[in-house]
């Protein structure tokens, strides 16, 4: 009996030791260069969208509408680096058409850009007074 288990060990140690996953190359469903830039290129889109939702808050214009509303700038300044997700990605979009619509020293604030600027203002105020 003892040889019985000898002779069906020894080749079943060495079935485990050749399928073994030491010996295979370790498979990636991502490349990880791929994952890398991935990541990179995620971080850079919400670096872009902090600086045009700062850029949104030092417009003149902009400071005038918070302080006829009573905002604190910089409160919702400081709370630009909080963002992050659904809520940065509306407050960036609010922020660039402000942006644009101002872009080239424009003196005069329309009622859709006014209504931007105060959707801008309270998208952050709401997202500060949550957390």
């Amino acid at each position: 009996m003892h040889r019985v288990r000898t002779l069906l060990a020894l080749p079943l140690a060495l079935l485990l030791l050749a399928s073994s996953s030491a010996f295979a190359e370790p498979q990636h469903v991502v490349p990880p260069g791929q994952l890398a830039a991935a990541v990179a290129d995620a971080a850079a889109k919400q670096d872009n969208d902090r600086a045009s939702i700062r850029e949104a808050l030092t417009r003149p214009e902009v400071q005038d509408v918070a302080s006829k509303l009573g905002l604190d700038l910089t409160r919702a300044t400081a709370a630009v680096d909080a963002l992050s997700g659904a809520d940065l990605d509306k407050a960036a979009n609010a922020a660039q058409q402000v942006n644009d619509q101002l872009v080239g020293g424009a003196s005069t604030v329309v009622i859709s850009t006014t209504t931007i600027i105060i959707i801008l203002l309270l998208v952050i105020i709401l997202i500060i007074a949550v957390k």
